[in-house]
């Protein structure tokens, strides 16, 4: 590890010690990879089971959220007997955050990267919202690999680009490093039907980057990687997935990725879930879809007991 590096390192955790709003569940540690000529690394946790059933799930998270946000659903995983990898993406959380071409090749590439350092040799991947859609790029990438995949309100399930109006990265970056507090609750509110007060802990955990001394840097990361999302839609590829797949969505889910952009009539076309679940699974050889009634964007908060029964009787 070259000294260079070994100060990103120490500056890292420094800041993960002063900007932290949140604790992680479990310890968290650091994957070193050199991309781009660019070291960085990501922050990851690896649960281990008291009684192993032999194997290993991968949960990637959305991206106004990191590895926190499955805190809950860990310890039920773990009763299970999964082996379960969390990693806060590139980009998010306490990783580092590079100025890469961000792309979910390249988040595959390096999430499979970590599994092989762990010494995984097949794993279930799980994906939320934007983390569904790189579950399903590294479903495409690594077949062989993935031995089931479950989805969860994922994103993408439309292609926002023939819709959304296009934003330069500049507008979006000029976006991004106006952010505050309010405007990061404002949004989550937006993923639930109702709010309540035990949500606030997810928007603190997004509200850490407001008081990390390289906020600019990851204000660009939320631009560059919002970019990614338009501009790299998976829809198109769903009938290339072998893999069993499990579709959860919530039929109160509206979310659409630029709907500040669209007019009412826009935003009442797009965005509804109890259509695009039934259309996606309609594309993948070996889907099952679960549709939860008064369900919003995340299940797994809003309700841990319903989601974990349509995810457990798949897994």
């Amino acid at each position: 590890m070259n000294k260079a590096f070994t100060i990103i390192l120490l500056f890292a955790y420094l800041c993960n010690d002063s900007c932290a709003q949140v604790t992680y569940p479990y310890l968290l540690q650091k994957f070193a990879f050199t991309i781009e000529g660019i070291d960085s690394y990501m922050a990851y946790m690896d649960v281990q089971p008291a009684t192993a059933n032999g194997k290993t799930i991968i949960l990637f998270h959305g991206k106004n959220f990191s590895g926190y946000y499955w805190k809950n659903l860990l310890p039920l995983l773990s009763q299970k007997g999964y082996r379960i990898i969390v990693p806060d993406l590139p980009g998010w959380g306490r990783s580092g955050k590079p100025d890469l071409h961000y792309s979910f090749h390249m988040l595959s590439a390096i999430n499979k990267k970590l599994l092989d350092s762990l010494h995984v040799n097949k794993a279930i991947v799980l994906g939320h919202s934007m983390g569904g859609m790189l579950a399903i790029r590294f479903t495409l990438m690594y077949p062989s690999f993935v031995e089931k995949l479950a989805l969860e309100d994922p994103i993408g399930l439309e292609d926002y680009k023939t819709f959304v109006p296009y934003k330069s990265i500049d507008q979006l970056y000029q976006k991004e490093k106006s952010a505050t507090y309010e405007s990061y609750k404002k949004y989550q509110q937006s993923y639930y039907p109702e709010w309540k007060p035990v949500y606030e802990q997810y928007v603190a955990a997004q509200a850490e980057a407001l008081s990390d001394p390289s906020f600019n840097k990851i204000a660009f990361v939320n631009a560059v990687t919002y970019q990614m999302i338009y501009e790299q839609p998976v829809i198109y590829e769903l009938n290339r997935i072998t893999a069993p797949v499990l579709l959860i969505v919530g039929l109160a889910d509206h979310t659409i990725v630029g709907k500040e952009y669209l007019n009412e009539e826009e935003k009442n076309l797009h965005g509804q879930y109890l259509l695009l679940g039934k259309k996606a699974s309609a594309m993948i050889k070996n889907a099952k879809l679960i549709e939860l009634e008064g369900m919003g964007h995340i299940a797994h908060v809003q309700d841990l007991d319903k989601f974990v029964s349509a995810l457990f009787t798949f897994l």
